[in-house]
C-alpha cells in the first residue's frame, strides 16, 4: 500500500517504512507525527481525494532536524556596473521515517499532526492572550471615566495630552494646581494653567 501526502507546498509517494527529507516541521527527534493531508491511497484498491482523502493519514517518527546542501548564488554584473554578489543558503528539513498509513480513523488515532515550524497554527498556545488584552483595554476607559479632555486647551495635542496624563495630571483642575515653572513632571506652558483653571470652573 501507498500514499501520496502534502506537506511543505510538495507532494510525495511513500510507503511504510520510507525515509523522507521534507520542509522542517514543529517536531523534535523521536516524536511521532501525523500527516492528514494525504492526496491518494493506492494498493489493492485506488482511491483519490477531493483533494484530500477523507479519514485518511501517513504516520511517521521524526528522526532528526538537519539541513540540506549548501547553495551558492552567484552574480556578477558585467559592463559598467563590474560588482559581484554571493549568497549561500542552507534549507532547514525534518527527516522522517514513514511508519504507518491509515486509510481511515485519522482523526480518532490520538497522534500529533504535522504542522510547519512557519505555520500560523502552530502556536496555539498563545491564543489566550487575546482576552486578557480586551479586558485590559475594557477597565481602562472605566478608569478615564473621571478624566477631562485635556486636548481642549489651546496648544495641548495628543502627545502633550499623553504626557500629562503620565505625569499624573488627568482633569482640568490638576492642571490648574500646577506651578507652571517649578513643575518637573513634564513641560507644562502658563497659558495651559490659565485655560485649564476657566475650564474647571
Amino acid at each position: 500500500m501507498f500514499a501520496v501526502l502534502k506537506t511543505g507546498g510538495k507532494q510525495y509517494k511513500v510507503q511504510a517504512g520510507d525515509v523522507l527529507r521534507v520542509e522542517k516541521l514543529a517536531a523534535d527527534a523521536g516524536e511521532k507525527i501525523q500527516f492528514n493531508e494525504v492526496l491518494m491511497l493506492g494498493g489493492d484498491s485506488t482511491v483519490v481525494g477531493a483533494p484530500f482523502v477523507e479519514g485518511a493519514a501517513v504516520q511517521a517518527d521524526v528522526i532528526d532536524q538537519i539541513k540540506g546542501e549548501k547553495l551558492i548564488k552567484f552574480v556578477k554584473r558585467r559592463r559598467k556596473h563590474s560588482s559581484k554578489r554571493t549568497v549561500g543558503h542552507r534549507q532547514k528539513l525534518t527527516l522522517v521515517r514513514i511508519t504507518d498509513i491509515l486509510a481511515s480513523g485519522a482523526d480518532k488515532s490520538g497522534v500529533k499532526a504535522a504542522i510547519g515550524s512557519g505555520s500560523v497554527s502552530a502556536p496555539a498556545e498563545a491564543a489566550p492572550a487575546k482576552p486578557a488584552k480586551a479586558a485590559k483595554k475594557a477597565e481602562a476607559p472605566a478608569a478615564d471615566a473621571a478624566a477631562d479632555d485635556l486636548t481642549a486647551i489651546n496648544g495641548v495635542g495628543p502627545a502633550a495630552a499623553k504626557k500629562l496624563v503620565e505625569a499624573g495630571i488627568s482633569t482640568y483642575a490638576a492642571l490648574a494646581a500646577v506651578d507652571a515653572e517649578t513643575f518637573e513632571g513634564t513641560k507644562v506652558k502658563p497659558e495651559w494653567v490659565e485655560q485649564a483653571k476657566e475650564l474647571a470652573k
